[in-house]
């Protein structure tokens, strides 16, 4: 009679390359980069395959800036409440002001470089209509 016996690796039975990545992810975008680097010293097709990898996995592009909310976002989300009403008026009311603040400096700024587009803008008209006078002048 035959016996079957279950000859599974022991540890990982995860390919190399879901390993490496594991591993690589562990130690953050620094490693990756490195890796990256060092395949293109040794074999440069490698380093090209794993610069295309990184791009495609969007490993490249991530960043820990990316992954934190803006503050306005995590200062309105539900769960930075305090559980005090009153402060957590309070700072609704400060925020907002804050907001309005912003909003209102944006559009002056948006007035003065207008503003200032308008002043450059008629100085080369101006200029533009002094040469030309000058030269009509000479011409005569």
């Amino acid at each position: 009679m035959t016996t079957f016996t279950d000859t599974a690796p022991t540890g990982d039975s995860r390919g190399w390359f879901a390993r490496t990545e594991t591993w690589l992810d562990a130690r953050g975008k620094g490693a990756w980069i490195a890796a990256m680097v060092l395949s293109f010293i040794f074999f440069w097709p490698v380093g090209l395959a794993l610069l295309a990898y990184m791009i495609w996995s969007k490993r490249m592009f991530n960043s820990p800036c990316s992954s934190r909310k803006s503050w306005k976002s995590a200062a309105m989300r539900g769960a930075s409440r305090t559980g005090n009403r009153a402060f957590d008026h309070y700072k609704e009311d400060t925020l907002r002001r804050l907001e309005q603040e912003q909003d209102d400096f944006e559009s002056f700024l948006e007035r003065l470089r207008a503003a200032r587009d308008k002043s450059e803008f008629d100085d080369f008209m101006d200029e533009r209509a002094r040469s030309a006078s000058s030269e009509d002048k000479e011409s005569a």
